[in-house]
């Protein structure tokens, strides 16, 4: 993947390296409250949809790959997240249409993603790129919080 740079912007995006992995790691734990494990983000190096945006220093990332489902591939948005200064930016928004980019160049005709319930600007961003609630899991996650599960076709 090519570096991607928004016009009148420092931010680049780029596929994630593995000096990235502790910014990212860093980001991870102070945006949720039960972050992914340094480790998972080591086995999605060198994916087309591990994304960071950079500045003069990483300031969010993307993970997204796809799965098959009935012959077309499914993309799926695993994890995504913005360091809390730099929130209300576009930074999000640039990293989430790089991915989906990645994913509708993978052939995916749809992309899903799970949310929290009580994760209102996340919802607010995804509704911005015509994802849709499909359903709803109850205690998805391990504080007891429901998922909402989006999706959107490309």
């Amino acid at each position: 993947m090519t570096t991607v740079t928004p016009p009148g912007d420092r931010l680049q995006v780029r596929q994630a390296e593995r000096a990235d992995l502790l910014a990212v790691h860093r980001i991870e734990q102070s945006s949720f409250p039960q972050p992914w494990p340094f480790e998972v983000f080591e086995q999605y190096l060198g994916e087309s949809g591990f994304l960071v945006a950079e500045d003069e220093a990483v300031v969010g990332y993307v993970v997204a790959d796809s799965v098959p489902n009935h012959g077309q591939p499914l993309g799926h948005i695993k994890d995504i997240a913005v360091r809390e200064e730099r929130r209300g930016e576009g930074i999000g928004s640039t990293l989430l249409e790089q991915a989906l980019g990645v994913l509708h160049a993978r052939g995916a005709a749809s992309v899903k993603l799970e949310v929290r319930a009580s994760n209102d600007g996340a919802q607010h961003l995804y509704d911005e790129y015509d994802f849709v609630h499909r359903r709803t899991i109850p205690r998805y996650y391990s504080d007891g919080e429901d998922a909402l599960i989006l999706v959107r076709d490309q």
